[in-house]
């Protein structure tokens, strides 16, 4: 029998998710030996979205959660949901074949339907706002870049639009873009809140959840795989590994087939009526053109949010998101000295090909990772995907590959690579910025 025991798991680092978010649901320790036909690591969007599929197809599920549901980059990021991937589907299928490569363009595509329609179903409270996605240029090539994209959308049947350089200013409400594109797919949410949600729905349809529950060793036994925690062990068919930015050593390998890159975020106070009419005025969320991106958008009490690459820390200063102020004063000079209330970081799981990696581990282990800054919608949606998987979809039908894992070379060697590579995209964004003014 389960036993009771008082959460004790890392606490959330501060942060405008964390304050504002809904309650959570208690989730208990797993102090028990526990059978499931699907056990799932990680209570993110992706292990989240996993259980709550597979709990609809009545199939039972435990999940387990090192911390909390949401305690890691889905409670962080910075709630855009946005469709699509790194590539636009052109190119996906001349690298994977017509079939394959628009099936995944698809996926991505329709990713947003996903977690919008989940939202709507199950009427959950995480102040989800569906009002589009701004990807904005700061330069001529990238325009070109962007424009293209809009129309291979608009070939698809999406009401995607182009933005001149008037029309984008418009839109944003501030400085320094030539144009950019607007897809009405995407959309806004409070992240901490989706996870609670989902958590709570989840466990609702009938899956076990456990908090504070960090996975130790993962076997081979008699009856399946063995997934050992500090209290207890869950014995499953199938294993579901969907740790993403947070990956260890569980399985050998995993952890090293992406790096971890450190996103962080700042949020004004809530701006005055009359200031907030000026910023964002049709709702959108944007991100921009940039090698190091930034991202920004309002939350629904009127904060601005700015985001962007951090120090390799989970819990960055307001020293450091002073850089970030910097460029709100830049682009958005109307709302002066504006005061900084939250700042915080997570983890971004970026793979070498800049694609999300659906991995086959094992017979009946699998893995979900690496969604390269497009966490919100993509691992809603892999986690439908997965759940076919576990449910006896062939690979082969699925809209992803299934690969074995790709340790990248040299990846001991991460960190000062991506210092370096910060410091060549800086100087990259700021000569293509130079050659447009």
């Amino acid at each position: 029998m389960t036993q009771i025991r008082e959460l004790q798991a890392p606490t959330l680092p501060r942060s405008l998710w964390a304050a504002t978010a809904v309650a959570p649901k208690r989730f208990d320790a797993l102090e028990d030996d526990i059978a499931t036909e699907v056990a799932v690591v990680g209570g993110g969007f992706t292990g989240l979205s996993t259980a709550l599929h597979l709990s609809e197809r009545g199939i039972d599920v435990a999940v387990i959660e090192a911390a909390e549901p949401g305690w890691g980059a889905s409670g962080r990021n910075g709630g855009q949901v946005i469709p699509g991937l790194k590539y636009d589907p052109d190119e996906l299928e001349a690298m994977f074949g017509a079939d394959l490569g628009g099936r995944m363009a698809k996926a991505a595509g329709e990713a947003p339907d996903v977690v919008f329609d989940i939202v709507a179903r199950y009427g959950l409270d995480c102040e989800a706002d569906r009002r589009g996605w701004i990807q904005a240029a700061f330069g001529r090539k990238s325009l070109e870049t962007l424009t293209r994209r809009a129309r291979q959308w608009q070939a698809r049947g999406v009401a995607a639009r182009a933005l001149d350089g008037a029309e984008a200013t418009r839109l944003i409400g501030g400085k320094g873009y030539v144009g950019g594109w607007a897809d009405p797919r995407g959309g806004g949410l409070q992240p901490l809140s989706y996870a609670r949600e989902l958590a709570r729905v989840a466990a609702g349809n009938g899956a076990r959840i456990f908090a504070a529950t960090p996975a130790t060793k993962l076997s081979r036994s008699a009856k399946g795989w063995r997934v050992e925690t500090p209290g207890g062990s869950v014995t499953a068919a199938t294993v579901i590994l969907a740790t993403n930015g947070y990956t260890d050593a569980l399985w050998p390998g995993l952890e090293r087939s992406v790096i971890p890159v450190y996103s962080f975020q700042i949020a004004t106070v809530p701006l005055s009526e009359n200031l907030r009419r000026t910023v964002l005025p049709e709702g959108h969320v944007v991100s921009d053109s940039r090698r190091l991106l930034r991202y920004f958008r309002l939350d629904s009490h009127g904060r601005l949010l700015m985001g962007g690459r951090s120090p390799f820390t989970d819990r960055p200063t307001f020293e450091d998101g002073r850089t970030l102020k910097g460029w709100i004063e830049e682009m958005f000079p109307q709302l002066g000295d504006v005061e900084m209330e939250y700042v915080w970081s997570g983890r971004v799981a970026v793979t070498a090909d800049h694609l999300p990696h659906l991995n086959a581990l094992a017979p009946g282990v699998y893995a979900a990772l690496g969604f390269n800054g497009r966490g919100v919608a993509m691992t809603t949606q892999m986690g439908r995907i997965l759940a076919d998987l576990a449910s006896g979809t062939p690979a082969e039908e699925l809209p992803f590959p299934v690969t074995s894992v790709q340790p990248i070379r040299f990846h001991g060697f991460y960190r000062p690579v991506l210092e370096g590579l910060v410091r060549y995209y800086r100087l990259r964004d700021r000569w293509e910025a130079a050659k447009t003014a």
